[in-house]
């Protein structure tokens, strides 16, 4: 009779041990998650503190800041310092507000990001798909690019910049126009078009080298022309990487002071970014800082919408040219 149930005893206490461990398992798991998962709040709200310091600032009234808490949510919410940051704050001896050098960032950051995106495009093309001797030493190159510091190019890029203005102070004289030679946002749309080609040529060309070659060849094939296959087969088939292109370089320049108090940071011409120190930096009277804040937030808000209407794209994008197929 032992014999015919210890088996089934043996097989009971079997299944208790795996019911016990599974149980630990999932114990375990829903432990790991909860660390996890804690870990990232606790790092979100000490990462969107600040944000949500100056959103809450730059709507309350100077007696409830200087009287109140930091933290604390406005009591009677105002839309006066938007207004006053955007139309009457002071750049410096100018109180005309920011709205002026936020359409001087606009200026430069369009042209500079649909420049150096193409001229991108062109280059992964070239270096993929129309491969010639010393393409790989051409990429190196390009790829070394990446590696300059923002300082190391200010000297050099001034004197290149200061050649280009007396060029346009010669057609200027020559034709009457100075074709944007010798221009502050000119200038700037040309420095961040030097200095970002080198990672939208990264970009497009590792895209472009899991792009199937037997389509450029069967197009070369039919007769169509260098630009055409870049035109009909490249670039409509390119969205993922464009995105990623144009939502780094959008947020490096329209982010960048560096450059902005360096080659136009003094006039009327200076990019959102320097006017930004500048207001800042301006004491009349009492500081305002709910002004100072609701002018951050003006100038965070081009990339903030970016990155929430195309921040999901980022990392597919990315990923798309990952993989050679």
């Amino acid at each position: 009779m032992s014999s015919l149930t210890s088996p089934i005893g043996t097989s009971s206490s079997a299944t208790a041990v795996a019911a016990a461990g599974a149980e630990r398992g999932n114990s375990a798991r829903w432990i790991g998650r909860l660390v996890i998962y804690g870990l990232l709040v606790i790092f979100a709200i000490l990462y969107l503190m600040p944000l949500f310091v100056m959103l809450t600032t730059s709507f309350k009234t100077m007696d409830e800041i200087q009287g109140g808490n930091m933290l604390a949510l406005p009591e009677a919410p105002t839309f006066d310092p938007w207004v006053k940051a955007w139309g009457e704050a002071c750049v410096g001896l100018t109180c005309a507000g920011i709205k002026g050098y936020f359409w001087n960032s606009i200026k430069m950051v369009v042209p500079a990001v649909a420049i150096s995106t193409i001229m991108g495009a062109l280059n992964g093309y070239i270096l993929t798909k129309w491969r010639f001797p010393g393409h790989t030493l051409v990429f190196g190159l390009m790829l070394f690019a990446c590696f300059i510091p923002f300082q190391s190019v200010l000297l050099p890029m001034a004197t290149i910049l200061g050649s280009l203005g007396r060029f346009g102070v010669t057609l200027q004289n020559a034709t009457g126009w100075n074709f944007g030679f010798g221009n502050s946002t000119v200038n700037l749309v040309f420095v961040h078009v030097v200095y970002g080609l080198g990672f939208t040529t990264l970009f497009f060309r590792n895209f472009y080298e899991a792009f199937p070659t037997e389509l450029v060849r069967a197009a070369q094939v039919d007769g169509a022309s260098f630009f055409q296959i870049f035109r009909r087969i490249m670039l409509p088939n390119s969205l993922p990487i464009i995105v990623v292109t144009v939502i780094y370089q959008f947020t490096n320049i329209w982010n960048d002071f560096l450059f902005a108090s360096a080659y136009a940071g003094t006039g009327d011409s200076m990019p959102m970014t320097v006017a930004l120190n500048n207001v800042v930096n301006t004491s009349i009277g009492v500081v305002e800082y709910n002004v100072n804040m609701a002018a951050a937030m003006i100038a965070a808000v081009p990339t903030l919408i970016v990155y929430i209407l195309a921040g999901r794209y980022f990392v597919r994008g990315l990923m798309a040219g990952a993989v050679k197929g």
